[in-house]
């Protein structure tokens, strides 16, 4: 809201501006008939005032504006009368400097009999004062003058002035642009760099020999970030120049992941209140870089306070506007402002410059208005010729002191920078002339420019946007599309006791020379400045809320994610199967997990699968020395050997699972598990059922006995294992388990599982199913059994071995889905250990009791429970 208040208020300005110079133009003139051309009426101005002009006649006069003064009262009106000349104060000798290059510049190509042969180039050069109503008052008086007719035979006095140089600052460019625009004259800036001035549809016919700032942020941008730099504050004016300025800096400052501590505006006319509160803020801010987008005169103020203050420590980073200044070069802010940073455009020795600028003498001829008034305040005296006219009494001066003995910004011409913008402007419009003329023609002028020709300001214009020369300086000076030059920038740095130190910036690189660099209070090191110190490897920036990007917190990265850089704003995580190291500055090929022969857990396991393996086998030793005694006969000896020797495989089968899977023990695992316990379940069934029969029939030659006797009973063990055998091989062989590795649990335990993957998990699901039928069935059976004679009640031990199964493998299957990694292998292994040390102690282990306690027992009428205990 207020930029749009500004604005309509610099508009509202402008406008009675206008309607003051119409009034005033009214009020001096007097309209007549002047007969060149009965037909043709032409007006004339007669008497009134004029501001201050030098002026020289030529074929052809350029206009020039150059902020002489850079303080002027703010015009009065009170519509009743004619408005006063607006004064004006604070005479700036560099912008005097300025306006003189122009002048050496047409008295240079005056003298080249090869440009512009034959035409004679003059100059009316104003004062600008810097400010928009005092610009606009000097423009109407170059034009109205230009206007002004004369006897001549030559058609080139008669047209108005075909450009324009000026001016210096932009808001005052604005207005003049806008103002010649609809005109189609040719205003040629030396200094205005505002990057709105680029807008074709609002200044039409504006160009400059000076780069936009558009290129200048840029610069700024890439150097604040070259050295670290994304804490910083900005300074700046309330005119057109700062604020385009600094907006356009912190929009790509942000994008570049720059923050702005503060923003200071400096008013035009800030009171001591305003400036204290300012450098207050300074003070106070953690910004120790300090970005400035604005004049010298705007900034003198804050300057004398900060130095008031002894304030040290701020790295200036500065604008074009016054990186070559003087007024801030005097040793009073050589502490405050030594190692500054800044961008310049570059400099060049003209020559024959200094000789010209210190060859300047005052006169009391018309015209000489602005050399005598440098020339008072230079000396601080005052022209014999001039004393009449001011009541102050000064020192007089005779005009004839010499220059060469002065030390001063208008005599220092070793690289000149805005000078010789201006110089670049006047031989733009020289070589625009020179083709627009005609002057290499051959014909009737004889090798001369064509005098007779008229034109109108939209041709020149067109001509000056095409123009294209290589200078002296083997620059190649030309206009693009929008009217911009080529943007050449120097890096300066202020250094007490040496020269500036430039180094270029050509293109889109950035070449700066570090260690010739002199920072603020002559640190040996790099200024740092930052709201939040950067984050060190192995954590990321967690920005705080409500506060800019650049002041964060540093939270260490997540397991899994590491960040091998200082000031990450984000962990990346590992790829697959690698694993970030303690630090998190690196992945690392992750540890890989599977149930191991040296885990804790896995000694457990072996030492049961060996103890189960021996027991087992102590029983068949005994089994086989007893083999002959009818508790070993009765039971069918065949069967028991069969039966302790699959629940040996059932006890070796787990070792398969122990030990980092392969392609071979992923395959032989779960088929040899389910093959071995099949195996033991075939030889329990036809236990049960061998029981039942005997037991069911009185005499031992029965029919029922005969029909299952020792054949069938292999048939039977055959039969029921051939399904489990069949199903295993055709799972191996059809959609076979391999080794795969797990990551999925690395986020948890950090750890890749070395696993066995199923690809066909139904396969796994029917071996279990299939085993769990034929523990029913064998259940079942067994548990009719239960109440035959205690003697020989094999049944009611395979019915608790049942129990003891069942509740082992129904507890197994949660505890196996739930399991993770190396565990669920665990559970499994317990399961098989479990169900076989049942099977093992519930049906063997009695036996053996009575074969090797109780021999008495192991007669055949203690089996046919005939016998006495």
């Amino acid at each position: 809201m207020k930029k749009c208040i500004d604005k309509s208020i610099e508009f509202l300005t402008l406008f009675i501006s206008l309607l003051q110079s119409m009034l005033e133009n009214q009020s001096q003139q007097t309209l007549f008939m002047k007969s060149k051309d009965s037909s043709l009426p032409e007006c004339a101005k007669l008497g009134g005032s004029e501001p201050i002009a030098l002026h020289s006649d030529g074929d052809v006069v350029i206009g020039g504006f150059f902020p002489l003064h850079y303080v002027a009262s703010k015009p009065e009106y009170s519509y009743n009368s004619k408005p006063q000349v607006t004064s004006c104060s604070g005479f700036d000798h560099t912008a005097f400097r300025w306006m003189m290059t122009m002048i050496f510049a047409v008295d240079e190509i005056n003298r080249n009999s090869s440009l512009l042969p034959g035409v004679k180039l003059g100059y009316r050069i104003m004062d600008s004062c810097d400010h928009v109503h005092t610009s606009l008052r000097a423009l109407f008086s170059l034009i109205s003058y230009s206007k002004t007719t004369r006897e001549s035979s030559t058609c080139l006095n008669y047209s108005p002035v075909p450009a324009v140089i000026g001016l210096a600052s932009s808001t005052p460019t604005r207005a003049v642009a806008h103002t010649l625009g609809p005109f189609n004259i040719p205003l040629v800036s030396y200094f205005a760099t505002c990057s709105c001035l680029t807008d074709k549809n609002l200044y039409p016919s504006f160009l400059r020999t000076v780069p936009s700032d558009l290129f200048q942020v840029r610069g700024l941008v890439k150097l604040v970030t070259y050295f670290s730099w994304f804490w910083v504050g900005t300074i700046g004016a309330t005119d057109d120049y700062s604020l385009y300025g600094i907006q356009a800096f912190s929009i790509q400052f942000g994008q570049q992941g720059g923050c702005v501590a503060f923003h200071l505006t400096i008013p035009t006319s800030p009171t001591v209140a305003e400036i204290q509160k300012m450098a207050d803020k300074l003070q106070r801010s953690t910004a120790r870089v300090v970005v400035v987008f604005a004049k010298e005169v705007n900034l003198l103020d804050l300057f004398l306070e900060l130095t008031r203050r002894n304030m040290t420590g701020i790295q200036w980073v500065v604008s074009e506007a016054w990186m070559a200044a003087n007024q801030l070069t005097t040793p009073d802010f050589h502490n405050l402002l030594e190692g500054t940073l800044g961008f310049s455009f570059p400099g060049v020795s003209i020559p024959g410059l200094e000789e010209f600028l210190l060859n300047v003498r005052p006169s009391p001829k018309p015209g000489m208005e602005l050399v005598n008034m440098f020339w008072e305040e230079y000396f601080g005296c005052k022209l014999e010729f001039e004393r009449d006219r001011s009541a102050v009494k000064k020192t007089v001066c005779t005009g004839s002191e010499d220059l060469t003995y002065t030390d001063s910004s208008y005599s220092d011409v070793s690289q000149v920078r805005i000078s010789y913008n201006v110089y670049k402007a006047v031989y733009a419009i020289a070589h625009a002339l020179h083709t627009f003329l005609n002057c290499n023609s051959t014909g009737p002028s004889g090798g001369l420019c064509e005098m007779h020709s008229s034109f109108t300001n939209g041709q020149f214009l067109q001509y000056l946007k095409m123009v294209n020369f290589t200078n002296q300086f083997d620059e190649k000076v030309y206009f693009d599309s929008n009217g911009e030059p080529v943007p050449l920038y120097d890096i300066i740095n202020w250094q007490k006791d040496i020269n500036f130190l430039t180094s270029s910036q050509q293109g889109q690189q950035l070449q700066i020379l570090k260690n010739t660099i002199v920072w603020t209070t002559r640190q040996s090191q790099v200024p740092v400045s930052q709201c939040s110190a950067p984050c060190r490897p192995g954590s990321r920036q967690a920005t705080r809320q409500g506060e800019p990007k650049c002041c964060f917190d540093c939270l260490p990265c997540a397991d899994g994610e590491i960040s091998n850089q200082t000031g990450s704003t984000e962990c990346i995580k590992c790829p697959e199967y690698y694993w970030s190291d303690k630090d998190k500055v690196k992945c690392v090929a992750g540890e890989e997990e599977f149930l191991s022969f040296y885990d804790a857990m896995g000694i457990i396991l072996v030492a049961l699968t060996l103890l189960g393996f021996i027991l087992t086998s102590i029983v068949t030793i005994v089994f086989h020395s007893f083999r002959y005694t009818p508790i070993v006969k009765a039971n069918n000896s065949e069967i028991s050997f069969l039966l302790l020797l699959s629940l040996k495989l059932c006890f070796l089968c787990c070792l398969v699972f122990i030990g980092q899977p392969s392609w071979w023990t992923c395959r032989l695992r779960q088929a040899a598990f389910g093959i071995s316990f099949v195996l033991c379940l075939s030889c329990l069934l036809v236990k049960t059922i061998v029981v039942l029969l005997a037991f069911q029939t009185n005499n031992p030659g029965s029919r029922g006995r005969m029909l299952f006797g020792t054949s069938q009973q292999r048939i039977l063990i055959l039969c029921t294992t051939a399904p489990q055998i069949f199903l295993s091989t055709g799972w191996v062989l059809g959609a076979p388990p391999f080794p795969f590795r797990n990551s999925n649990y690395q986020g948890i335990t950090g750890k890749i599982v070395v696993e066995c993957k199923e690809p066909w998990p139904p396969g796994f699901y029917l071996l279990l199913g299939y085993i769990g039928l034929l523990a029913f069935v064998c259940l079942l059976l067994a548990f009719f059994g239960r109440k035959l004679p205690d003697t020989f009640n094999e049944a009611k031990f395979i019915t608790f071995s049942m129990l003891i199964f069942w509740a082992v493998w129904i507890s197994f299957i949660p505890a196996y889905v739930s399991s993770p990694a190396k565990f669920s292998v665990a559970v499994e292994i317990f399961a098989i250990l479990a169900s076989s040390f049942g099977l093992l102690l519930c049906i063997f282990i009695p036996k053996c009791y009575i074969i090797l306690l109780h021999p008495e027992r192991n007669i055949k009428k203690g089996m046919t429970g005939k016998h006495q205990r």
